[in-house]
């Protein structure tokens, strides 16, 4: 797909402040400094239009990025990351949850995973979430620039089998350094935003 605008549209912490209308939207979830921000940016070709950060846990809202003015991908906070409350950890929870059961507009989930490690315990609950709702999901198995290429397929044998992926759901490999999967990626995407 070529991108030809793209613009951060809100931080949103609540229904009330989701954006208004029908545009499809497509949702990233994965741990805290997995590599969301990188994979925005890499996909549309910007280098700063997502904020990465070196900080784990950042990411505290749902952050809107309009995309040629035809979709949202909505940059879900990170999970897993011990430094924040139990309250606010809590709270996030209820917040993602409620946004990724109830939006009629969100469309797919993308849940990106590090190839370079099994997924943790939170990455099999956040799938199996995804599952129990039925919410399609496409698996992104970034950092691939940091495994040996022979190593991939021993890598994405590993999240498969510890996801426990269900037939049909797609794992693409990805690296935001080498742009390797982005390609994939758009033509797995395309018929969630047209839809």
């Amino acid at each position: 797909m070529k991108v030809n605008s793209a613009e951060f549209i809100i931080s949103a912490v609540s229904n009330k402040q989701y954006p208004e209308g029908d545009l499809p939207e497509i949702a990233l979830a994965g741990r805290s400094n997995v590599g969301k921000s990188s994979f925005i940016n890499k996909l549309i070709n910007r280098k700063g239009l997502a904020r990465t950060s070196s900080k784990p846990g950042k990411t505290q809202t749902l952050n809107y990025y309009l995309i040629n003015e035809q979709f949202y991908f909505v940059d879900v906070p990170g999970y897993g990351y011990a430094k924040v409350s139990k309250t606010e950890r809590a709270a996030w929870g209820k917040m993602i949850e409620s946004y990724l059961t109830e939006r009629k507009q969100l469309k797919c989930v993308l849940l990106i995973i590090d190839i370079r490690h099994k997924p943790t315990d939170d990455d099999v609950m956040m799938y199996d979430f995804l599952k129990y709702y039925e919410i399609p999901t496409i698996i992104i198995a970034t950092k691939a620039d940091k495994v040996p290429r022979g190593k991939w397929q021993k890598h994405l044998k590993d999240v498969k089998e510890t996801l426990e992926v269900v037939e049909g759901d797609q794992t693409i490999l990805f690296s935001a350094e080498t742009a390797q999967g982005k390609e994939e990626a758009w033509k797995l995407l395309t018929p969630y935003i047209n839809s």
